[in-house]
């Protein structure tokens, strides 16, 4: 290890953000060119629902290095409102300069324009921010969650997060599967209370996975994991295209949960990461090209999608294009003294 680094912890961040910028791409270009939806490829169709898992995998991941690194943690009165200060205050006053930067941002890109829906626009626009009042909620609830951790022991809080996960994943899949099947309202009731959901279970498996309670799994099985559940989502994608159903891959997929998951405990078996200066540059900067990279791709989106190529090669090139000019705007933006670090939220 790097002084001072987890190196698989900057691996697993660096992931995290190349496929939020990829899946961003990705929705980006088949958005943009879904009047031709009928005319793509069979092979067109699989890379795009390929894309989805590929790309759903960064908020879980992100979600359970927050959990890995954060919950782990004794707290006092004191430390509460150190971490409160530390952490939450930043990010609310970062989320709202954001969104008043991508409002101000929106109307000069579609001002004059007739080719640029101002709904749509917006939409791909601020699609990405939704990710910050949640992990807000989450941040302000972290020291109570890790306190009552601290009282049970790992293998407890184990059995109580398969039975909140069966709960929070497994009740609306079958609610999906039925309404595919023309059973529609089937509204199975149940309340999470405090749990934060789908997104707090993620937190809870980071930390289980610091603790350690899946190393008696074989990688081989871990790898197998995310390999079954990779297929099963592309695969549940099309059968819902074939059925004429409109099905979304979203966080509360069960396999989305079980693919992430595996593969990220696979990633803290990791030994030194190649490149890792790379990796930690890209790690370093991750927060922050997250905040920035839309300002990006509703500009590029029009060039790219004129191209003379197939939608797959599109988005590759779009995600190319956000990785550069995303990554240079924040390393320049980071340079600007008293500034840089605060409008990034990079401590």
């Amino acid at each position: 290890m790097s002084e001072n680094r987890v190196e698989w912890i900057d691996f697993v961040r660096a992931i995290a953000i190349l496929t939020v910028l990829y899946i961003h791409a990705t929705d980006g270009i088949y958005i943009i060119s879904s009047d031709a939806i009928m005319n793509y490829t069979i092979y067109s169709r699989i890379f795009n629902f390929a894309s989805l898992f590929i790309g759903r995998i960064g908020v879980p991941f992100f979600l359970m290095i927050t959990g890995y690194l954060l919950l782990d943690r004794s707290y006092n009165d004191e430390r509460v409102r150190k971490f409160w200060s530390k952490n939450c205050k930043g990010l609310i006053i970062v989320t709202v300069i954001w969104s008043v930067i991508y409002a101000i941002s929106l109307q000069f890109i579609t001002i004059g324009s007739s080719q640029i829906n101002v709904s749509e626009a917006g939409n791909l626009f601020f699609s990405h921010m939704w990710y910050m009042p949640m992990i807000i909620g989450m941040y302000l609830s972290m020291p109570f969650v890790s306190s009552a951790l601290e009282k049970f022991s790992p293998r407890t809080i184990y059995q109580a997060t398969i039975v909140f996960t069966l709960l929070a994943f497994l009740l609306p899949f079958i609610t999906v599967i039925l309404s595919m099947h023309g059973i529609q309202n089937v509204n199975i009731q149940y309340c999470l209370g405090f749990s934060g959901g789908v997104y707090g279970i993620y937190i809870i498996l980071g930390y289980l996975v610091k603790k350690g309670l899946f190393k008696k799994y074989s990688s081989k099985l871990m790898g197998l994991i995310v390999l079954v559940s990779f297929l099963i989502c592309v695969l549940f994608q099309y059968y819902s295209f074939t059925k004429g159903y409109e099905f979304f891959l979203w966080y509360e997929f069960p396999f989305v949960l079980t693919g992430s998951f595996a593969l990220f405990e696979l990633c803290s078996r990791m030994g030194k990461v190649r490149a890792f200066p790379l990796v930690s540059f890209l790690s370093k900067y991750s927060f922050a090209v997250f905040l920035v990279h839309n300002l990006f791709r509703l500009p590029l989106l029009p060039i790219v999608v004129e191209l003379p190529f197939t939608e797959p090669v599109k988005a590759i090139i779009l995600w190319i294009l956000l990785i550069i000019f995303s990554y240079i705007a924040v390393v320049i933006i980071y340079r600007i003294p008293k500034f840089g670090k605060f409008i990034l939220y990079m401590r």
